[in-house]
């Protein structure tokens, strides 16, 4: 009997979809006709053990006990998904083969791989386990991948790689927290001073700016534009390009600081000719923005809505599994793969009965057109976000779930309508001996830009940009009517929203300055995960480490506070490079699982003692947490994550299985 194993029931049901009828559906599994059958994972269905299971005495935060760290590692099964764990050992031991059908990427590859290893499946029966690799859950995607099956054995380093950020987690969140909590009661601070890989410099970007915006001082600065007028009565603006003359007036990003220096360019070119030294038009084409990914949606969802990122993520899950009118939404792709084009005439129907303004812009798309969306090379192990063909139901959606739906649905409409084509228009200016510019973009077709909002539309007030500019040749004269001065203050760099944050975590590699760490981010998903940013924001807010103020996101004094004592290491995002770039050579067979490992000891035990030896007084002015830190936290979610649980959370009714210690 062969035994298919799903990531997830809904992968499960797509597998089941490409092959033979009829079938036989069990709780837990489906059967196929010639015996073989279909099971599934529901996310990770194991996690790391607990202290105390390694040793009762762990149950206590204690000083003396750190680093714990586990010499034979164990698995213990979530509570919430023992069920499924169980059809799948009866079934496990039954089948002759075994077929590992998770997510092909580095946390796919171990969900699955934990699963069979805690099982104790034989040695040969574990070498003869195969690989199914599926990017597209299309039928005819799938049963060519069904005929493509490879060793799992080949995916032995992905699965270490996933195994060491998994352990690496644990390691460094549960000895590290424990280690400041501890000093945090020393100095009379109840709450849990928790620190993650990801979490701590999180807090630390929004210290850091939230530090920069302390110290900013507001400076003055000027600019001046000329007000033109062409011999057939046409008006634009053109802003002054100061000289290099007036360098000792500017500061580094050449704003002019002297009101007198800009007063006298004003005066200087009023009732003068004005010149024109160059004039260009091009006619441009802007397509379509991809369809979402989640963090892409969610940033988008906070700007236009100020949803939260947990509020977002908990809107499509409920659009995914109760509603059934997205495609899984815990993607980190922004491409479809070719095949689902087919798809496209029924969403876009389903669409057109869905009422609102997207019924309308449904009606008008062209289901034959294909945008750059449509590209197997870019599809990951999911594909971005769209609407499915129950798309329809959108009337019974609640306000938020309508709100987030329509997002969705506008973003994958838009890969049915044409470019947005313009005018880019550039004039370039002398006026007494002085140097001006005007631009403008000309709107010539809207194409995909009629399904935004009106708002939407409307001209940024800091663009300068105009709306159209008149045609010009070179030579030209033209009068300037008048100059004009804008007085202008600098602003502060701006405090972190629900989007920015999250623009943050994904694009992490900005706020580094080191030229290595910085390239190696750039390669990395960033900070955290699709799946996981939004629990890790919202865990800085349990913790009473951020605050809001409005849609402002700021650290609350004891978030402040916490980071202060904190070494450089554990509050930048260098850490997450190295380890992410080790983990790739790992994945790629070039470096050894226990070299990590062993390198990771190493640093942690340096880290505990920098803890050991902070003075109790560095934590003595920490503000009382806001809520109680040791409440019972909601149980996590089942789905893929990488994220460890809290080490101040206690699994019940739990059992432990060894597991060997993964080979280099």
């Amino acid at each position: 009997m062969i035994l298919y194993i799903a990531e997830k029931p809904s992968l499960a049901r797509a597998i089941a979809a490409a092959l033979p009828s009829p079938q036989k559906k069990e709780e837990g599994c489906i059967w196929l006709p010639n015996g073989d059958c279909i099971s599934w994972c529901i996310g990770h269905l194991l996690e790391q053990a607990e202290p105390h299971q390694y040793n009762p005495a762990y149950k206590a935060w204690n000083l003396d006990h750190l680093p714990i760290i586990p010499t034979d590692w164990q698995w213990q099964e979530k509570a919430n998904t023992k069920k499924q764990l169980g059809v799948l050992k009866k079934l496990i031991k039954k089948a002759t083969l075994l077929v590992h059908a998770g997510d092909p990427d580095r946390e796919g590859q171990l969900l699955v791989d934990e699963v069979l290893h805690y099982t104790q499946v034989p040695a040969q029966k574990l070498k003869n386990t195969q690989r199914l690799l599926v990017n597209d859950l299309t039928p005819s995607a799938i049963k060519k991948a069904l005929n493509n099956l490879r060793s799992n054995n080949e995916f032995a380093a992905l699965s270490r790689s996933a195994l060491g950020r998994a352990r690496a987690d644990w390691l460094f969140g549960l000895n590290l927290t424990r280690a400041y909590t501890i000093k945090g009661r020393q100095a009379g601070y109840q709450g849990v001073l928790s620190i993650g890989r990801v979490q701590t410099p999180v807090l630390g970007l929004v210290v850091a700016r939230d530090k920069e915006r302390d110290v900013f001082v507001p400076k003055d600065f000027y600019q001046v534009w000329a007000n033109i007028q062409t011999p057939q009565g046409a008006t634009f603006q053109a802003k002054w390009l100061p000289s290099e003359a007036c360098q000792p007036y500017m500061d580094e990003e050449n704003r002019v600081l002297s009101l007198p220096l800009a007063q006298n360019v004003a005066h200087r070119i009023t009732n003068k000719p004005a010149i024109v030294a160059e004039a260009s038009y091009t006619k441009k084409k802007q397509t379509a923005p991809l369809p979402y990914s989640l963090s892409a949606l969610q940033i988008d969802a906070a700007k236009a809505f100020s949803l939260s990122a947990q509020q977002v993520l908990d809107t499509c899950q409920a659009l995914y599994e109760r509603h059934q009118m997205i495609t899984y939404p815990r993607s980190d792709c922004r491409y479809l793969p070719t095949q689902q084009h087919k798809d496209a005439p029924a969403i876009i129907a389903a669409l057109a009965r869905s009422g609102g303004e997207i019924q309308q812009g449904a009606q008008n798309a062209d289901a034959s057109q294909k945008s750059k969306a449509w590209n197997d090379k870019q599809v990951t192990a999911h594909h971005a976000i769209i609407p499915t063909i129950q798309a329809h139901k959108a009337a019974s959606l609640s306000k938020t779930e309508a709100l987030v739906f329509q997002l969705i649905a506008r973003q994958y409409l838009m890969q049915f309508y044409p470019a947005y084509d313009y005018l880019a228009s550039y004039i370039k200016l002398d006026i007494a001996g002085g140097q001006f510019e005007g631009k403008g973009n000309t709107p010539i077709a809207l194409g995909w830009k009629v399904l935004l909002p009106t708002n939407a539309k409307n001209k940024d007030p800091e663009d300068e940009n105009q709306n159209e500019l008149p045609k010009l040749n070179k030579g030209d004269e033209l009068w300037c009517t008048h100059g004009q001065v804008h007085e202008k203050v600098t602003p502060p760099p701006a405090a972190f929203t629900d989007a920015t944050l999250l623009a943050a975590m994904t694009g992490i590699s900005r706020f580094v300055t080191d030229k290595d760490i910085r390239a190696i981010l750039k390669e990395t998903d960033g900070l955290g995960t699709e799946a996981t940013r939004a629990s890790i924001i919202e865990l800085l807010f349990k913790r009473g480490f951020l605050t809001r103020q409005g849609k402002q996101i700021h650290a609350s004094q004891t978030g402040r506070a916490f980071i202060d004592c904190l070494p450089t290491q554990l509050v930048t995002p260098d850490m997450t490079a190295q380890w992410e770039s080790a983990l790739n050579r790992i994945s790629l067979g070039e470096a050894s699982y226990q070299t990590f490992m062993e390198n990771l000891e190493g640093n942690l035990h340096q880290l505990l003692s920098v803890s050991r030896n902070m003075p109790t007084s560095a934590l003595q002015n920490l503000p009382a947490p806001t809520k109680n830190p040791f409440a019972k936290r909601r149980a996590p979610s089942n789905k893929k994550t990488s994220v460890r649980k809290s080490a101040s959370t206690k699994s019940k009714g739990t059992t432990t299985k060894r597991r060997p210690k993964a080979p280099s």
